[in-house]
């Protein structure tokens, strides 16, 4: 048997609760048979995304990957136009500004672009990074 199988089956025997459950496993994980030939997992660390965020993830990491492809770069200058912007002290409005009007425009043009949202995600991703809010220690959040 499988450390799949096994964990589907363990999957199937929790309570329906509605959701479609996605597990992501680690590598460490072990399945081990006991004298008495029960078998005993070692899921270390399992993880469960409720609404599916691991595919999501996974998404947005190869949009992001490709729009390096995308840029107007040369493989001699890695400049880009953002990193002008940011020179001038621009950057972090730039990306929020960005963000905004990628979200303001999603559902209008043509449907629910998911171009839209992933672009909105690239530029949210950038203003964590330009914002400086990345080199924050956890914790350190604001509720209103």
């Amino acid at each position: 048997m499988t450390a799949w199988s096994l964990l589907y089956d363990y999957m199937n025997s929790l309570p329906d609760d509605g959701y479609e459950w996605t597990p992501l496993v680690s590598n460490e994980d072990k399945i081990e048979l006991t004298e008495s030939n029960e078998i005993k997992l070692n899921l270390e660390p399992v993880h469960f995304w409720k609404y599916n965020e691991d595919i999501a993830l996974k998404e947005v990491r190869d949009y992001l990957s490709g729009t390096y492809q995308s840029h107007y770069t040369s493989k001699e200058s890695k400049t880009q136009t953002l990193d002008l912007i940011d020179s001038i002290g621009d950057a972090e409005a730039f990306c929020r500004s960005n963000a905004i009007k990628y979200l303001s425009r999603f559902g209008k043009k043509g449907g629910k672009s998911k171009m839209d949202i992933l672009k909105a995600i690239h530029y949210c991703i950038l203003l964590y990074h330009f914002s400086g809010i990345n080199k924050q220690p956890k914790g350190n959040y604001e509720t209103f």
